[in-house]
């Protein structure tokens, strides 16, 4: 096989290219091949003009052709319209193209005409297909594609436009014309006719699982029960305006489907906090917001491609997501396409969307770079692939800045998270323990653990720490016991938390407990905690609980009595001496912490 580019710049200028390259075809005796079209171009009317000029040229030879985020020559961006002809050289290699008009014919008809046509046609290894931006999700069609001889190998691309927002698109052929509603299928096969197709992601799944509580199709609605917007916006800081879109494609939803990974892109947010994705995520799937970090997506193709060097390609179909060549906005948008450079000729574009058949299932990838090797004849004698050496630096400051919000977002969730979960635990089995409304010890539990570390006291020190909320009564009156009790349970959420508090400041670990003395006071046990720490950490609590937003009530402060136990202590003499220290605090001023 041989690629020849006919370079095009005006229609005057391709006719005599065209008929340059006839000359020559016709001095080599080549009768043999076949025209493909890419253009970024989307009206019908230039489109077509090339494609009558090819067919005055070259009335024998087949082409097909479709609209493009971008043009890929030889690993490198190409003009707006680019005309390839690719030449078979041994006489068994067979192609043959179909063009299916999706406004007449149903998905289920077209599949099983193309099922249909692989078993008359014996000879056929491969399929390429070209598809326009599809109105409904193509999952009924790769679906459709299954009863295909399972050694057959299909990969493809969706057709789009330089606005990767937008839903136009068009593909034509010699038999079926201009369409922006069709789907080109091109058989490749013959006795002596190879192929390996492999397809590279490099992004990574990020943090925790999701699990998909609600979906229509394309429509993502919750994870986890919660708006499938709000998963982006608390992980990601992403804000619902004109620039969701790009925000998200750097964190697109990574999921095992079909026995392999597929990722989905978000293409819009919705009003109602839903989020639609480039096709369908199914109830049920476990999904993970993934990353792309350049190294490591660089790092990944330099492996793959050793694959396809091996395969020794006679020429490389390509098809990247326009989502890609946005992605390598600091880089060449055929940056990641290097390692394959010197491989052999290549052609390809960018698309809305790449297909790829893995494991006998043909599945819809989004951010995904799909190459099909093809060759004619067997391989020569086996070369090692050269190393090849990344030496740029890639880094990408945006990305990090949201790396770094959704770790530290997800760090604290999981924390809280475990907590929740060993409090869930603890009430199954203890249920009298537990305080109801905060979730927290009750005063019988909280007093029996500090009895506890009291007949221990001479081994190992302990504090503990008094929390009263100021003028409580007074939020009661003004604002209402419903009010009351959400200040209760946002101070019962600190205590929760202060496990985390602490950690980020590597002092404690699993060494305190919380509890609800009463009505609005607290307790907390530190065990193994000398004076200056449990006042480090008391204080730590009063100043979080005093920037708590309350959203019906005004802002609420706190009082905190802190003393350490001592050997000749009893229960009543410890707790005496912590609520004198809370009744000092209160009486100095409130709002601070004082120690006894």
């Amino acid at each position: 096989m041989k690629q020849f580019q006919i370079e095009y710049s005006t229609l005057e200028m391709f006719t005599k290219n065209l008929t340059t390259f006839k000359d020559w075809c016709h001095s080599n005796k080549i009768s043999k091949m076949m025209f493909q079209i890419y253009s970024e171009i989307l009206e019908p009317d230039p489109i077509n003009a090339i494609c009558k000029t090819i067919e005055q040229i070259f009335p024998d030879a087949p082409y097909m052709g479709c609209s493009t985020s971008g043009n890929i020559v030889n690993c490198q961006l190409s003009s707006s319209v680019t005309i390839i002809c690719t030449i078979f050289e041994l006489p068994q290699s067979q192609f043959k193209i179909f063009q299916y008009d999706l406004s007449k014919q149903s998905v289920d008809a077209i599949t099983k005409q193309i099922v249909e046509e692989t078993k008359a046609n014996i000879w056929v290894k491969a399929i390429e297909m070209y598809f326009t931006i599809p109105e409904t999700s193509t999952t009924r069609f790769c679906d459709g594609m299954k009863d295909i001889a399972p050694d057959i190998q299909i990969f493809g691309g969706v057709s789009c436009s330089n606005d990767i927002t937008s839903d136009a698109s068009c593909v034509f052929s010699k038999i079926g014309g201009f369409s922006d509603k069709s789907i080109i299928i091109l058989f490749y096969g013959g006795e002596d006719f190879y192929v390996e197709s492999i397809k590279v992601t490099g992004w990574k799944p990020l943090g925790r699982k999701f699990h998909v509580t609600k979906s229509n199709g394309s429509i993502l609605q919750e994870l986890d029960g919660i708006p499938a917007y709000d998963v982006y916006n608390k992980y990601l800081n992403i804000k619902n305006d004109e620039n969701f879109f790009y925000n998200t494609l750097e964190f697109p939803l990574f999921y095992e489907h079909n026995n392999t990974t597929i990722l989905r892109t978000p293409v819009a947010s919705n009003a109602d906090g839903s989020i639609t994705m480039s096709s369908d995520i199914d109830v049920g799937s476990v999904v993970r917001i993934s990353y792309g970090d350049p190294a490591t997506i660089i790092e990944n193709i330099e492996e793959d491609s050793k694959k396809i060097y091996t395969f020794q390609p006679d020429l490389l179909h390509i098809f990247s997501c326009a989502a890609r060549r946005t992605f390598w906005t600091s880089q060449e948008p055929t940056y990641e396409l290097m390692p394959f450079k010197e491989m052999s000729p290549s052609v390809g574009f960018f698309s809305h969307g790449e297909f790829l058949r893995t494991t006998g299932d043909l599945n819809q990838h989004n951010v995904t770079l799909v190459i099909a090797a093809m060759r004619e004849g067997v391989k020569k004698p086996c070369v090692a692939a050269p190393a090849v050496t990344n030496t740029h630096q890639l880094s990408k400051v945006p990305l990090v800045s949201r790396l770094a919000t959704f770790i530290s977002v997800t760090s604290l969730e999981l924390e809280n998270i475990n907590n929740q979960l060993e409090q869930v635990n603890d009430k199954l089995k203890v249920a009298s323990i537990i305080d109801g409304l905060t979730g927290l010890y009750n005063r019988k539990e909280i007093q029996t653990q500090i009895e506890r570390e009291l007949s221990n006291v001479k081994q190992e020190r302990f504090s503990i720490i008094m929390l009263d909320i100021d003028n409580f009564k007074q939020v009661n009156d003004t604002y209402g016991h419903q009010q009351g009790d959400a200040v209760i349970i946002a101070l019962a959420k600190i205590l929760h938390n202060e496990r985390t508090l602490l950690n980020n400041r590597t002092l404690f670990s699993e060494k305190f407990s919380a509890g609800r003395w009463g009505g609005e006071e607290f307790m907390l046990l530190m065990r193994d905690t000398d004076f200056s720490s449990a006042a480090f950490a008391a204080e730590l609590i009063r100043q979080c609980f005093a920037n708590t937003n309350f959203p019906n009530v005004r802002p609420q402060t706190i009082s905190i009595g802190v003393t350490q136990a001592k050997e000749d202590d009893t229960i009543d003499t410890l707790c005496s001496r912590v609520d004198d220290a809370l009744y000092q605090a209160k009486k100095g001023g409130k709002n601070r912490v004082v120690v006894v």
